[in-house]
């Protein structure tokens, strides 16, 4: 960032008789001050208006208050406004050790990208009921982040990058009370955002004037970590193949980190176990449901579809959700090794048979219906078969990794791809011709490549489908099956039907008619699609405008 334009962010609400003394000290700093009004009583709005007359200050008055997070969020769009690019937050309240000020502003201007956070050291003066509040919030975080990266997510003593912080907080709507600080660190870390600390003093003076109130705030930040939990096991596989740029993120000691996380989050539901997750859902995914707008529509859409097929069968986008966190909880059971074959209704089992016999390698072509993970507790049962399952996840390697380090038994190794290009078809073909089996969805347009579709009807309304796992197919000249893991929602215990059916052996797709066989191949898989999810409408988890072509919607998709 060549242009770096920073500011003073400070939000108020009630404190009047602090403010002051702050500004003053800011002022040393010769950077512009905005002050946010949280809803103030008169005496404290007489004061900002007062401060407000002062050169380099502006003040935005919130006419109710809107809560901590809330007048930050206000701040922070009211500094882009005003053409900064960074907000230094500081407290009204005097807790913060302006001294290390020199240093937030150092680090915030080398690293311009980067979310830096004061990291507290506190005096005798802390609190025990907060000390140990952060102790557990931090656990939380490791678990929504998988990592270590964060050290302390609730000093509100930070440098945002506006630009960024903004579009996430537009993306995902964070809490506006106590909550703020924690979700927004969160989030800009799911965004890739860097995170980086300075150590700063904290002090509780003994009159100091709190607005943390102790239940409210506490049930406020409860609920966040729930939903922040079940929003972050979708993006496990990329929360552990993330690399970032600085060094240190990418050391030895990272990748303990993240190995710690992902076994803390097993541990946890080791601890909890399946039917505490289940009943933890529930209330969750409501919120979800309430608070997601682009994924409660996109179910809305796709399940106004299937009421035409399914009759008066009641099916809502409440449920659609529901079921797309309990398919969370089983890939967590399969990275866990938690099913076998005890698990699994195995159909069509006689079509890969023979070909194991034979040490034929095989292309199984699955989707976003139902879950392919299951690969894993069949891998179990046929531990001669290498499973290679292909996904559109950078640095593969390091999620492989994990996942051997967590549990050794997990036979299924992930292939990165940014496209399917000739090296990818090489390096697949390799395989094939060992014996082993490579995976892919037929499903899910790239975001890069969205020209190359197919369209086929699926559920009354011609969609884009991909060519890339079709045309890949073809080269390999394998034999391929389809592949479907759809959960019985019958069952009292974890319990899957797999199916696998014959599609082409091999596919071609002979010079002059490529385009007419392509589409009869697409055509063909989109049937096959359409048949299986209409038996199992709730566990389709393509959670974007799926008959649209558009890169937005798929960088809104899920699972």
């Amino acid at each position: 960032m060549s242009h770096y334009s920073p500011c003073f962010l400070i939000p108020c609400y009630n404190h009047g008789a602090a403010i002051g003394a702050v500004v003053d000290a800011l002022k040393a700093f010769e950077l512009p001050i905005v002050i946010v009004d949280d809803g103030s009583d008169e005496p404290t709005k007489t004061v900002l208006d007062t401060l407000s007359q002062q050169d380099d200050m502006a003040l935005h008055r919130l006419e109710e208050n809107q809560g901590k997070g809330g007048a930050v969020m206000a701040g922070l769009k009211q500094a882009q406004i005003l053409g900064f690019t960074h907000a230094l937050q500081i407290d009204a309240d005097g807790q913060h050790d302006l001294t290390a000020v020199p240093a937030l502003i150092e680090e915030s201007r080398t690293h311009p990208a980067s979310l830096i956070s004061g990291k507290p050291i506190y005096d005798e003066t802390v609190p025990k009921s907060r000390l140990y509040g952060r102790y557990i919030t931090h656990f939380w975080v490791t678990l929504e982040t998988l990592s270590t990266t964060i050290k302390d997510s609730m000093c509100g003593f930070r440098a945002y990058p506006l630009a960024q912080t903004l579009k996430v907080i537009e993306a995902s709507s964070p809490g506006k009370r106590m909550d703020f600080d924690i979700e927004i660190m969160v989030r800009l870390y799911w965004d890739g955002c860097d995170i980086r600390h300075i150590d700063t003093k904290v002090i509780y003076p003994e009159d100091g004037l709190s607005h943390f109130d102790a239940f409210k705030d506490n049930v406020r930040i409860s609920k966040m970590h729930s939903l922040l939990f079940f929003s972050m096991l979708p993006k496990i596989p990329r929360l552990l193949a993330m690399k970032r740029t600085n060094s240190q993120h990418w050391s030895t000691r990272k990748e303990r980190g993240t190995i710690l996380g992902i076994k803390l989050l097993l541990a946890t539901y080791s601890l909890l176990g399946r039917k505490t997750f289940s009943l933890m859902l529930k209330p969750v995914m409501y919120y979800y449901w309430l608070t997601g707008k682009a994924a409660r529509e996109a179910s809305e859409d796709y399940l106004q579809r299937v009421a035409s097929y399914t009759g008066n069968k009641p099916l809502s986008s409440y449920h659609h959700l529901l079921s797309f966190g309990e398919t969370m909880l089983d890939k967590l059971a399969a990275w866990k090794g938690n099913f076998d074959v005890s698990n699994l209704t195995i159909t069509g089992g006689e079509h890969f048979r023979h070909l194991m016999e034979e040490k034929r390698g095989a292309v199984l072509i699955g989707s976003h219906l139902g879950n392919i993970e299951l690969c894993r507790a069949l891998s179990r049962r046929h531990a001669n078969v290498k499973i290679n399952a292909l996904v559109f996840t950078e640095h593969a390697e390091h999620f492989n990794s994990v996942m051997d380090e967590v549990n050794a038994d997990a036979s299924v190794n992930l292939i990165s791809v940014s496209n399917l290009g000739p090296e990818t078809a090489i390096l697949l073909q390799q395989k094939i011709d060992d014996g082993e089996w490579v995976v892919i969805v037929g499903d899910r347009t790239s975001v890069t490549r969205e020209g190359r579709v197919v369209m086929a009807d699926f559920l009354g309304e011609p969609a884009p489908f991909p060519q890339g796992p079709f045309v890949l197919a073809s080269v390999l000249k394998a034999p391929v099956l389809l592949l479907f893991g759809l959960r019985d929602e019958q069952s009292q215990t974890p319990h899957f039907n797999v199916l696998f059916e014959p599609f082409y052996d091999p596919i071609r797709l002979p010079r002059g008619m490529r385009e007419e066989a392509l589409k009869k191949i697409v055509d063909q898989y989109a049937k096959r699609l359409e048949h299986y999810t209409l038996k199992a409408p709730l566990q389709w988890y393509n959670f974007f405008k799926f008959w649209q072509l558009t890169s937005s919607n798929n960088d809104k998709s899920h699972g």
